[in-house]
């Protein structure tokens, strides 16, 4: 294990640093359903090693109106006080307005790639529109985890991320299968790599080979895979697609604390942005077109 986490370290820090031009990184945890208690641990991980490689990042906690009313455990009071109270109770951090944003086609001016980690609808029918516009005149969408456990209404967003989420039979420690060993995405994680999840399964639509370049999957000898759902036992693990002039990077580790604290993730995830960014080179060439 030791060894492993030192070829993560080289690798992760072998990264390239931009001092001029950093991507500018929005990160989305807005989480409508269930509140994943690392996005707080995320969210401080991410703004300690973007900079270093050339990351700019924003956070958003919260977007939707924080003045709206809504109905609370005593009485009426706002939709900020009372998500900041659910994600107080599941991360140990509050929610300000200074934690908030909306998305849109005047905020998403000011950024290089949207990075989901969110659950529910964060986002309105109009403001999809303009996040699926703006990605496909160019933009970068990045998901991580629950980014597939969001949206479910909107098929346009099942498109842009991937995949749906269809529950997580596994949460254990798993092999890998590298699937695209030559892209700079998945340099730390070679076949036969482990790592400890909460390992999920997607829904049959929209996710396809067809239309994702798949990068990493589950080596289904680690798990018992009948307790998965799909017939064709396919698990993949990240992905990458082109999306119009745009580029959408999605990858479901992420759960737990200590995923974020490994350099292989960290250096999955950072690629992945660099990618979706249009900074770093990749072949999203269909997995079903390469075969």
């Amino acid at each position: 294990m030791r060894s492993v986490l030192a070829l993560g370290l080289t690798l992760l820090f072998a990264l390239p640093s931009w001092s001029a031009d950093p991507i500018r990184v929005l990160l989305v945890t807005h989480s409508g359903g269930f509140i994943h208690s690392s996005v707080g641990f995320a969210e401080k991980t991410l703004k300690e090693i973007g900079p270093k490689h050339g990351l700019e990042v924003t956070c958003y906690r919260f977007t939707q109106d924080p003045d709206a009313k809504v109905k609370g455990k005593n009485g009426e009071t706002t939709a900020l006080e009372a998500y900041s109270e659910r994600f107080r109770g599941s991360t140990g951090l509050t929610v300000s307005k200074e934690n908030c944003g909306r998305i849109n086609r005047e905020t998403l001016k000011n950024f290089d790639v949207v990075l989901f980690f969110t659950t529910g609808d964060p986002l309105t029918k109009d403001e999809l529109g303009d996040l699926i516009e703006w990605v496909k005149a160019g933009g970068g969408y990045a998901g991580t985890h629950c980014a597939s456990d969001t949206l479910y209404g909107s098929p346009v967003y099942g498109e842009l991320v991937g995949g749906y989420f269809d529950g997580h039979p596994w949460h254990q420690k798993i092999k890998l299968i590298n699937e695209d060993p030559n892209s700079p995405l998945t340099k730390t994680f070679p076949t036969a790599s482990e790592i400890t999840d909460e390992i999920y399964q997607f829904r049959g639509v929209p996710y396809s080979r067809e239309k994702l370049r798949i990068l990493l999957k589950v080596d289904n000898s680690s798990i018992n895979a009948k307790a998965g759902k799909r017939k064709d036992s396919d698990y993949a693990v990240s992905w990458i697609q082109n999306v119009g002039k745009g580029h959408s990077f999605y990858t479901s580790l992420g759960h737990r604390e200590d995923v974020w604290k490994d350099p292989r993730f960290q250096e999955h995830l950072l690629t992945g942005i660099q990618w979706s960014a249009g900074k770093l080179k990749a072949d999203a060439t269909p997995s079903d077109a390469v075969k």
